[in-house]
C-alpha cells in the first residue's frame, strides 16, 4: 500500500461525477442534484493498494517448494478522509454532502428503468489533474458538530474507492472469428457478474459470458480458469 502526501497549494481536491459507458468514463452527471463535492481542506494523505493473485502448484521430487504463476491482478484501491465543514455564518449544513457520497453507493435512476443498474463513476481530482476514476465502495461518516437545532455542520467521512478502467482492454482476434476475443482467467472472488461489469461496464451482460464458455453453474467458478470475453458488438448473437 503507498501512502502519498497530499501536495500544499490553492488547488481544491474534489468529487466528480460522471456516467459509465461500455468505452469508459462517460458525460458528466448529478448526483443528489450536485455535479462534483469540492473538499473545503485538501486531504493530508490518501492511500492506494493494489494487488495481484499467485499460485503455487504442489512441489514434486526433491523441491521444497515450486515458483509461483501469476493469475491476476486486482485494481487498485484508494482510500481518505474528507473533512466537511459548514460552521461558518452562512448556515450550511453537511448533511447533504453526506447523502451524495451516499448515493454514489447506489444505481443511477436511469439504469433502473433499463434494467442495467450502475452506479455513477466517482473521479478523485485535484485542481486540473484527475488522479483516479473510480465506483465508491464503502463510505462512513462521523458527525462531529451541530447546531443547536441538531443540523450536523462538521463531519469526517472516511470513503473507499475501487479503480475503473478508462478504456476497455483490447486483444487480437480470435482465430475463426469475426469478433475481437478476450480471454479473462478467473482469480478468486470473482463472479460471472463482476467479470461483465469489468468488461461492459454493465453486469447484468453475464449471461454473454455464460453461453460463450458452456457454463451451466454460473455460481461455480474454478480458479484458474480461462474464460472467452465475446465482444461488445458480439453480444446481440449471443443473447
Amino acid at each position: 500500500m503507498a501512502t502519498v502526501t497530499a501536495p500544499s497549494g490553492l488547488e481544491k481536491a474534489y468529487f466528480s461525477f460522471v456516467e459509465p459507458t461500455a468505452s469508459g468514463t462517460g458525460p458528466s452527471t448529478t448526483v443528489n442534484g450536485q455535479p462534483r463535492i469540492e473538499f473545503k481542506f485538501n486531504p493530508k494523505e490518501y492511500s492506494i493498494q493494489k494487488s495481484a493473485e499467485w499460485t503455487r502448484k504442489p512441489a514434486t521430487g526433491a523441491k521444497q517448494t515450486s515458483p509461483p504463476e501469476f493469475t491476476g491482478s486486482q485494481p487498485r484501491q484508494l482510500s481518505l478522509e474528507m473533512f466537511l465543514d459548514e460552521s461558518g455564518p452562512s448556515g450550511g449544513d453537511v448533511s447533504r454532502e453526506v447523502e451524495t457520497l451516499f448515493a454514489c453507493l447506489t444505481p443511477l435512476p436511469r439504469t433502473l428503468t433499463d434494467q442495467k443498474p450502475v452506479p455513477p463513476f466517482v473521479q478523485f481530482g485535484w485542481g486540473r489533474k484527475v488522479l483516479f476514476t473510480a465506483f465508491l465502495k464503502s463510505v462512513s461518516a462521523r458527525y462531529t458538530l451541530f447546531r443547536p437545532d441538531g443540523t450536523p455542520i462538521r463531519a469526517t467521512c472516511t470513503v473507499s474507492l475501487e479503480e475503473v478502467p478508462a478504456e476497455p482492454g483490447r486483444q487480437n482476434p480470435t482465430s475463426g472469428s469475426r469478433h475481437a476475443m478476450r480471454s479473462h482467467q478467473v482469480v478468486m472472488g470473482d463472479s460471472l457478474m463482476s467479470i461483465a461489469y469489468q468488461e461492459y461496464g454493465d453486469s447484468t451482460l453475464w449471461r454473454a459470458i455464460a453461453l460463450a464458455n458452456d457454463i451451466d453453474d454460473p455460481l461455480r467458478l474454478p480458479t484458474g480458469l480461462e474464460l472467452r470475453v465475446p465482444a461488445r458488438d458480439e453480444l446481440d448473437y449471443l443473447l
